[in-house]
């Protein structure tokens, strides 16, 4: 069940705008070139205004102007501000426990408290059960229960200990039984926490790549138009037309692209606030945008098409040796075997009977990444061993004994169906196989089907045999797959798919995954994982889910299209603007221009004033989209961009006909 965390706030009315007001400062205004140009054409027609009343000329229709410009710059702010203000609640819970964090710091022996932020890479910190975690780090020492509910919003508490995968700690997390040691692996003001707080506030938000890029063209765009609307006073002259300074400002802002330059810095913290309300941290927004631009997902078998839960469902004994002989065998390698696989053999080996014990002096052998076996070594001289064929080849050569061709074939028949083949030997001989049944999980097809339709690649990660990891590729539908992987397997094809000038993504939690994690475009850490892999990745999953990878893609997805979509709805709508303004300048000099008044406005002021209204009210009327998000349909570039020009480009060119048109109604009733 899900904490309150990831419930959006809202801030209200009055804090709302005030924080408006205050952006109207200098500085922060010119972090947004359009909407400093909007701000700049206010102050003219303010001074206009001014002007005016000192001259004793008429001065309601500047001051008009000059309202309407202020509230389009506020409204602009407003949006950045609302999505900055939801996440100011959830920023001061965290900061509050970051301040309550102390830590009892292991020094020659003895125990000393210290505020956690006096903490140093390096330094070692015992937790006990009902503190809080004062640190990101790792866990060397002992085994706890945690509550992570302050971070990832689950209040399930979860297992963290020394030595396993599942060792990384997190600031603000509270243990709930035993005592552990900790190492602290982050610099305070870096942690998890801090992230999160700098995150959720907005207040080191770092603008994308391509948003910069966005920021840029809107810049050069503004430029254009403002030498045009310059060339239009000699022009006016010409022609005979008189040119009021607040008319000029009013076309200017109604050229130039407000509807997205207000909206940007929104669509960009609201795609950050879509992936922590998923319980996604990126270290920045960039992270979120590179999701937009995978090309190829590199997926891991186990808990992410597969549920993981491998079970032993049968002794597979070759004919020479006898079935009771593969079975105690098999029991001996996974006695002190604790996955969930070894558990399996044992429970599979005791329902048929087996009753053999390792002996005290026994040695066991754990399972490694480069070895692919597991088992013992007994006092008698006797080795037993379990692991993947390959492994369990070479290690059959090296006792001096055959690997037999029967083998093959029933590791060929097991890893056909779909199964993980383990093959079982006693020193130099080959016993037989134990099939590992594993089931795909619902739905997951129907998600890679999705994703492709996005143009994405899906490759499977694997370290089952080419034919297991063919037959599950294929059920689960993937474009690909890397059977018998090793961490360097890994960075291997992650740096060869960058090579051809695509962009990967990939997750992990183990410290060998760090590499592919750092090489990666995109590198999702497990949050339950080590402090190396969160470190290198560049996002991390609080929930631990590994198919959060693909949710993580469509988020990215989400942010590029909503961009896009309002960015060609901002230009767009800009036409019914021109056919408003134009003849209210020119018509009464330029005959001919009163063709272009083909919405018969109901006189030059009114049709000035409505453009510039709906101008400003476009702005709040699209928070929400720019909040939420465009909904995002498998498609391809092309079909994507069919879509846009269509929904969006021509409803932003419809649109403003019938509400200029409206707004010009409601005007003539007062004007």
């Amino acid at each position: 069940m899900k904490h309150e965390r990831n419930q959006p706030r809202w801030p209200d009315v009055q804090a709302l705008a005030g924080e408006s007001l205050r952006r109207l400062a200098p500085r922060s205004l010119g972090r947004n070139p359009v909407m400093f140009v909007v701000g700049v054409g206010m102050l003219v027609t303010l001074w206009q205004t001014g002007a005016d009343i000192a001259a004793g000329l008429p001065w309601k229709f500047d001051l008009a102007i000059t309202l309407i410009l202020l509230f389009t710059v506020l409204f602009a702010n407003a949006a950045e501000a609302l999505v900055e203000a939801r996440g100011r609640a959830q920023a001061d819970s965290l900061r509050s426990t970051r301040e309550q964090l102390f830590a009892q710091r292991l020094a020659a022996g003895a125990e000393e408290r210290v505020p956690a932020q006096d903490l140093r890479i390096g330094d070692r910190v015992r937790v006990r059960a009902g503190e809080l975690v004062p640190c990101d780090g790792e866990i060397v020492e002992g085994a706890a229960t945690v509550n992570e509910s302050a971070i990832t919003g689950e209040s399930a508490p979860v297992l963290r200990e020394a030595g396993t995968d599942n060792s990384g700690v997190t600031a603000g997390t509270r243990l709930l039984s035993d005592s552990i040691v900790v190492e602290v692996t982050v610099e305070s003001g870096h942690s998890l926490l801090d992230r999160m707080i700098a995150l959720v506030e907005g207040a080191k938000r770092q603008k994308t790549p391509n948003e910069i890029a966005l920021t840029v063209l809107l810049a050069a765009l503004t430029i254009v138009f403002l030498i045009v609307v310059a060339t239009l006073v000699p022009f006016a002259g010409f022609v005979g037309a008189a040119t009021e300074i607040p008319v000029l400002v009013a076309l200017l802002v109604c050229l130039i692209p407000t509807t997205i330059g207000g909206l940007l810095p929104a669509i960009g913290i609201a795609g950050m606030d879509r992936a922590l309300r998923a319980n996604l941290v990126a270290k920045s927004g960039k992270a979120v945008e590179v999701a937009g631009n995978i090309d190829t997902l590199l997926l891991d078998k186990t808990g992410t098409i597969t549920h993981g839960d491998r079970q032993a469902n049968d002794f597979l004994a070759l004919p020479a040796v006898g079935a009771e002989r593969l079975r105690d065998a098999s029991l001996l390698t996974s006695l002190a075997d604790p996955t969930p696989e070894g558990k399996s053999i044992v429970a599979l080996a005791r329902n048929r009977g087996a009753l053999a014990e390792a002996c005290p002096q026994t040695q066991f052998i754990p399972f490694s990444a480069k070895t692919r076996l597991s088992g013992i070594d007994q006092p008698d001289g006797r080795r037993i061993r379990k692991g993947a064929p390959d492994a369990i080849r070479r290690f059959v050569a090296d006792n001096g004994g055959r690997y037999p061709d029967e083998t093959n074939a029933l590791v060929e028949r097991v890893a056909r169906g779909g199964a993980t083949p383990l093959v079982v030997a006693d020193g130099g001989q080959v016993l037989g196989v134990i099939p590992l049944s594993d089931i795909i999980k619902a739905g997951i097809k129907e998600r890679f089907q999705r994703l492709h339709a996005l143009g994405i690649r899906t490759v499977l990660i694997t370290g089952d045999n080419p034919l297991t990891a063919a037959a599950i590729a294929a059920e689960a539908g993937v474009s690909d797959f890397i059977a018998e992987a090793t961490p360097e397997n890994k960075l291997e094809y992650i740096r060869r798919e960058q090579a051809q000038g695509r962009m990967v993504a990939m997750m992990g939690d183990g410290t060998n995954d760090a590499p592919a994690l750092a090489q990666a475009d995109l590198g999702l850490a497990m949050n339950s994982g080590t402090q190396a892999a969160k470190e290198a990745g560049n996002m991390v999953d609080l929930d631990s889910d590994p198919t959060k990878l693909l949710e993580v893609v469509e988020i990215g997805k989400q942010l590029l299209v909503t961009r896009g979509a309002l960015t060609t709805f901002s230009l767009a709508n800009d036409v019914a603007k021109y056919f408003a303004i134009l003849p209210a300048i020119f018509a009464a000099s330029v005959p001919a221009l009163e063709t272009l008044d083909i919405m018969h406005l109901h006189s030059p002021e009114t049709a000035v004033l409505s453009a510039i209204i709906f101008n400003a009210l476009v702005i709040p009327g699209l928070i929400p989209f720019a909040l939420r998000g465009v909904r995002v349909r498998p498609s391809s570039a092309d079909e994507l961009l069919r879509r846009n020009l269509l929904v969006y480009g021509l409803g932003g060119v419809l649109l403003p006909f019938p509400v200029i048109k409206l707004i010009d109604l409601g005007l003539g009733l007062f004007i």
